[in-house]
């Protein structure tokens, strides 16, 4: 598999070439975009058509080099990074700057959208992420397909000045695995946070780099939420309020590296606490009770991924995860499986006997996606109502 030949909906800036260069000695060559830096990260692929704002600011991306299989990007250009909600969330984004390490795309394209205040190549540039386009994404995905999630590395120069392979593969060889990397310490909160209403029930969120949009769902139905770094103790009070729920939100990385909060979610006291895990928290869950998980060959990213409940239901939920909890080391755990993938049987939810326990793989958020499993929020919410005064 040799350079792929340049092809874009519009021809990339003439002075910047970009160059991706696997691990496996696959090269790709096309033009540049971005900050012009050299940057080493896992290659992985989303399918999704819509989103790329939201998927860039993802903190489960952090450490990552993202493939955007959609042919066209940055159509609609992106919204201002800088505009919060009525919460003080960043309104339109996941976290307030790019997660990723680098982007992948087969072609841009000019933005035209009432919301777009700045395009995505300028963008960017101004977060100091380097992309590359102009290349075959459809054989890139192939190949990772195939052969699994590679690390790799991409380049923006000035035109005439490609990196040889050589140097791109001494550039892989330097940098960390991405399994060893301390991805979550990087997207996690340095000190707790109180978001909403004193008057509401108040949630803990165990925070290794979760989405705002999951801190908004919470939100908007009512709940206030203790933001907590990912290592941080639960607490029964804070500052005087009794603390009624918690949730285990997403994050980066292998969940076996965060035996804090693994030790933390498998105290006795928080087996009373109506839980929700969404993501990484659904692994984190499933260790804390003495479960197993495992790394996928190339993850589950996309916003149209099948989940099979019980009774036949079957709903379309967005995803974004490279590990998942394995199913035959949940005996005796207290967690049973709850919903499944149709496609290769990797486990998509969990829950206990009682009730207290409700998780999901995929994101029931969506954004971007669909949010057909937006009832979780809803049930986890009934659970922490009934505890309350």
């Amino acid at each position: 598999m040799g350079s792929s030949t340049p092809v874009t909906a519009r021809p990339g800036p003439s002075e910047l070439v970009g160059t991706l260069f696997l691990e496996d000695g696959t090269r790709f060559d096309g033009f540049g975009f971005g900050a012009r830096v050299e940057r080493v990260g896992e290659v992985v692929f989303t399918t999704g058509m819509v989103g790329y704002p939201e998927s860039l600011t993802d903190p489960s991306f952090r450490g990552q080099i993202l493939v955007f299989t959609f042919p066209l990007l940055g159509n609609y250009g992106v919204p201002s990074p800088t505009a919060r909600d009525r919460f003080g969330l960043p309104a339109r984004l996941e976290s307030p700057s790019v997660q990723v390490r680098a982007m992948v795309v087969r072609g841009l394209t000019r933005p035209n959208h009432w919301e777009g205040t700045i395009r995505l190549e300028e963008w960017l540039e101004r977060e100091g992420i380097p992309g590359i386009g102009g290349i075959d994404t459809r054989r890139l995905t192939e190949h990772l397909r195939s052969r699994g999630v590679l690390r790799g590395v991409v380049r923006v120069d000035p035109a005439g000045k490609r990196p040889t392979s050589a140097s791109l593969a001494r550039a892989i060889k330097r940098a960390p695995l991405y399994q060893d990397e301390p991805l979550v310490p990087e997207v996690s909160p340095k000190r707790p946070t109180l978001l909403g209403s004193s008057k509401d029930p108040l949630v803990a969120l165990l925070d290794g780099g979760v989405k705002a949009s999951i801190i908004r769902a919470l939100l908007e139905r009512d709940l206030a939420v203790l933001r907590l770094p990912y290592d941080h103790e639960v607490p029964t009070k804070w500052e005087g309020r009794k603390v009624r729920g918690l949730l285990v939100g997403n994050g980066p990385g292998d969940p076996a590296q965060l035996a804090p909060a693994i030790e933390e979610l498998g105290r006795p006291a928080h087996r009373e606490l109506p839980t929700l895990g969404i993501c990484l928290g659904q692994q984190l869950l499933a260790l804390a009770r003495g479960g197993e998980t495992y790394k996928l060959k190339f993850g589950h990213r996309g916003q149209n991924k099948t989940v099979l409940f019980p009774k036949g239901k079957a709903l379309i939920v967005s995803e974004n995860h490279g590990y998942a909890v394995e199913a035959k080391s949940l005996d005796g755990t207290g967690l049973e499986v709850w919903a499944t993938n149709p496609d290769d049987g990797t486990v998509e939810g969990l829950r206990d006997a009682r009730g207290r326990v409700l998780a999901l793989q995929g994101h029931p958020e969506g954004h971007p996606g669909p949010q057909e499993a937006g009832f979780v929020f809803d049930q986890f919410r009934q659970q922490v109502r009934r505890r309350s005064p």
